[in-house]
């Protein structure tokens, strides 16, 4: 069968954006599909905002990787000549023993980040809108800041597009088959062939790769008017902010929008099937979190303006895949994110980019490879000293 493309990449939300944006801008014909016609919000990658950070307390692995997806997002606003990044700076707050303040302060360290160590009465005099516990900190970091989800995408397709890529949409994957030489993908409308292939489709990877360990789960978005001190959660005053206010358990917040101060749980969502998702915010949702903002945002505890249901799709151990298929090295799983993927899209691009054209990154892949979840690996990192 003639090649249709050099590479097909499969899912054009956040990280396949990226993909076919950095192939194409290589001079490889790119081939993109997606179920429904991006950006949109039936997937990962939408709610007017995603936080990105620096002093990642997910690992100071992940720094370096963030670091350079700063400098790509800055590349594309450049290009898209329009703003798509925000510096509010961040706060990371709870005990100082917690995960979210201890590990991001680890990676501060680890990387000679700027930051500060704010106690409790210095985190409400730096931000007005939070309260914290009297024995609770702050990280505090500069460089944090908003990025735009729908008009990042919109900016990644017109660059893809601009360079030859093809992208169509409201075209599912049926199957998927690799062979020497090269793969065919079956979409509702035809079968194509191609040189590679990357998938990136994020809640329905559980169907495209069933060997991996993944599940899909019900998360929810939410936006409130703010009172009484309203100013106090405005841009330039207020920073994004991820509290862990239980062991274990968190919930973010965002400078006030045109559509309010929105708010989240990260984490903690129902399991769900992408494609039977219960997309109604029931009444009782929303009480639980404004329980939190009560506590905590209080001045953001006004009338709900907005909800929204997304999805994250998951790895046991809430770190990345970025890697070849085990069985097919021209095949690219890039897509299950935990829930924090989206700020590091153009960095994962480039790194799909570089595995797929010279078939090596510069980039650190190793927390993210497939192999981990493996029963032998498990136990021979389990048999270690230490």
């Amino acid at each position: 069968m003639p090649r249709s493309a050099d590479v097909i990449v499969v899912g054009l939300g956040a990280m396949g954006a990226a993909a076919a944006r950095a192939l194409s801008r290589r001079g490889y014909r790119v081939l993109g599909f997606d179920r429904f016609a991006p950006p949109h919000d039936r997937g990962s990658s939408h709610g007017d905002s995603r936080i990105i950070r620096e002093a990642y307390f997910e690992g100071p692995a992940y720094v370096p990787l963030v670091q350079r997806a700063y400098l790509l997002w800055e590349e594309l606003e450049r290009e898209a000549g329009r703003t798509l990044l925000t510096r509010t700076g961040g706060m990371m707050i709870g005990p100082r023993d917690s995960a979210v303040v201890g590990g991001a302060l680890r990676s501060a360290l680890a990387h000679a980040l700027p930051h500060e160590v704010l106690d409790a009465d210095a985190i409400v005099a730096r931000a007005p809108a939070f309260r914290p516990r009297a024995d609770w900190v702050a990280v505090y970091e500069p460089n944090d800041g908003v990025l735009r989800p729908e008009a990042a995408i919109a900016a990644m397709h017109e660059s893809a597009r601009r360079h030859g890529a093809r992208l169509r949409s409201n075209e599912p994957i049926v199957s998927w088959r690799a062979h020497d030489g090269g793969v065919r993908v079956t979409t509702a409308r035809g079968t194509y062939a191609a040189g590679a292939l990357v998938l990136a489709a994020g809640a329905w990877m559980p169907r495209l790769v069933p060997e991996l360990p993944l599940t899909v789960s019900r998360q929810l978005l939410f936006w409130f008017e703010p009172v009484g001190a309203r100013q106090a959660h405005d841009p330039g005053i207020c920073p994004i902010s991820i509290w862990e206010h239980a062991p274990g358990r968190c919930f973010y917040s965002f400078p006030r929008d045109e559509r309010g101060v929105k708010v989240a749980i990260h984490h903690e969502g129902a399991a769900a099937d992408p494609d039977t998702l219960d997309r109604e915010v029931k009444p009782h949702e929303v009480e639980a979190v404004r329980a939190l903002l009560h506590d905590h945002l209080p001045f953001a505890s006004g009338p709900l303006t907005h909800s929204a249901v997304c999805m994250y799709t998951n790895t046991p151990d809430e770190d990345f895949v970025l890697d070849r298929h085990p069985d097919h090295a021209n095949v690219i799983v890039a897509s299950p994110c935990s829930g924090h993927g989206f700020k590091f899209a153009p960095a994962v691009g480039e790194a799909i980019s570089d595995l797929v054209v010279d078939g090596w990154t510069r980039h650190e892949l190793a927390p993210f490879a497939i192999a981990r979840f493996s029963s032998a690996h498990r136990a021979a990192n389990a048999a270690r000293p230490g």
